[in-house]
């Protein structure tokens, strides 16, 4: 029955990755918890399992008195008589060790002592998972669509569930049961029913993170990502450096054919994304966070955080983008609140002069990619109406 123990617990280690020691330490203390409960107190109980083979003893140490009358609790005193039955050297006053049967135990002592042990196992298993998944918090994880709870959807991650709450599904996204999907961990929380994961489809790191385990340069940290912008299931504009001058951080980024990023648009299920170049100059990075539109002049306030931007008239509702989405998103990746006006409306602004622009912008075609059905093409789904001004 020992050595069964033993091979039980070395299982329990194996397979749920809960120590043997805590096991052991667990089963001492259900010991315990049984001698209190049967004979009303346990203060001077000892309980020792053997690690190897699993053997256990109950041990209560008693104070030797002389005579069998002079005893007044049994569990805390012993008769000089009965003491040198088990030691010949025992002495009055004393204390000696006396070993308790666990066969004494009542029925409902040892079911205490059971659910002790069983207790412990499962806060261990919780904690464990809980330890797991909290070290991938803000990382990106694969997980199967188990069920649907009203709006939310529960996510399994192997050992544990993950929710994916209404707030954070693409709402152009429609997942079927047992679907393989990537989620972004926001938090997991440590509760008395075990860990709860909250994941997420929406938050830019998820885009972030993919690209971080499809292209090399970005893993090494040859290329960073310097900025992201994001609307979940429509568009994400990315902003990328590189440490090295011999590497090009968008084609990097996009891979041969557009390998690379085809493979996070599918997971995305065919969000298109923007990748241009990162730049310390605010105009210059403005410029490449409005493409594919073309710029005729920026001036930009780094200290108010706000920038002028003029482009050519037929290029005004390419710059605002349909809904004014490519402005905004530049607005966000940039973190400058852009003013966008055609050569027209600019001209005829009160107290407009060229000069107070920055020279004009070469056309860079290098840096403007579009994912559209399997090509980059420039954009063309934008708005007819030419506005002013697009300001986020």
């Amino acid at each position: 029955m020992n050595k069964e123990l033993v091979e039980a617990l070395n299982m329990l280690e194996s397979e749920k990755e809960i120590s043997k020691e805590t096991l052991f330490l667990a089963i001492e203390d259900s010991l315990l918890i049984a001698c209190k409960n049967h004979f009303g107190k346990a203060d001077n109980v000892k309980a020792e399992v053997d690690r190897e083979t699993g053997d256990f003893h109950v041990y209560a140490e008693k104070e030797i008195v002389k005579d069998p009358e002079d005893v007044v609790d049994k569990i805390e005193q012993i008769s000089l008589a009965d003491a040198k039955e088990l030691d010949k050297k025992a002495k009055v006053g004393g204390t000696i060790k006396v070993e308790i049967q666990s066969k004494e135990f009542g029925r409902i002592a040892i079911q205490i002592a059971k659910n002790v042990i069983l207790q412990k196992i499962r806060e261990e298993e919780r904690n464990v998972i809980f330890n797991q998944f909290n070290d991938k918090e803000k990382q990106v994880v694969t997980g199967i669509v188990q069920r649907f709870v009203g709006d939310n959807i529960s996510i399994n991650l192997g050992r544990a569930d993950a929710l994916l709450s209404k707030s954070e599904q693409v709402p152009t996204e429609h997942f079927r049961s047992n679907e393989r999907i990537k989620v972004y961990i926001i938090e997991v929380k440590n509760t008395n029913k075990g860990p709860r994961i909250l994941v997420s489809r929406t938050h830019p790191e998820l885009v972030k993170k993919l690209f971080e385990s499809e292209v090399a340069e970005i893993a090494d940290g040859t290329v960073e990502i310097m900025s992201i912008a994001r609307e979940p299931g429509s568009r994400t504009k990315m902003a990328v450096w590189s440490n090295n001058p011999n590497v090009d951080p968008v084609g990097a980024c996009v891979g041969m054919n557009g390998t690379r990023v085809n493979s996070i648009v599918d997971e995305l299920k065919g969000e298109k994304i923007d990748i241009v170049c990162w730049d310390d100059n605010p105009g210059v990075l403005i410029q490449n966070a409005l493409s594919p539109a073309k710029i005729v002049a920026v001036f930009a306030d780094p200290d108010e955080k706000t920038a002028k931007v003029v482009v050519p008239d037929y290029q005004l509702s390419l710059a605002i983008g349909k809904e004014g989405q490519n402005a905004r998103l530049a607005a966000r990746l940039t973190g400058y609140k852009i003013d966008i006006k055609s050569e027209t409306q600019a001209k005829d602004a009160p107290g407009f002069r060229y000069e107070d622009y920055v020279d004009e912008f070469e056309d860079d075609e290098e840096y403007e990619y579009e994912y559209e059905e399997g090509e980059y093409v420039e954009d063309e789904n934008v708005s007819s109406e030419e506005d002013a001004a697009v300001e986020e």
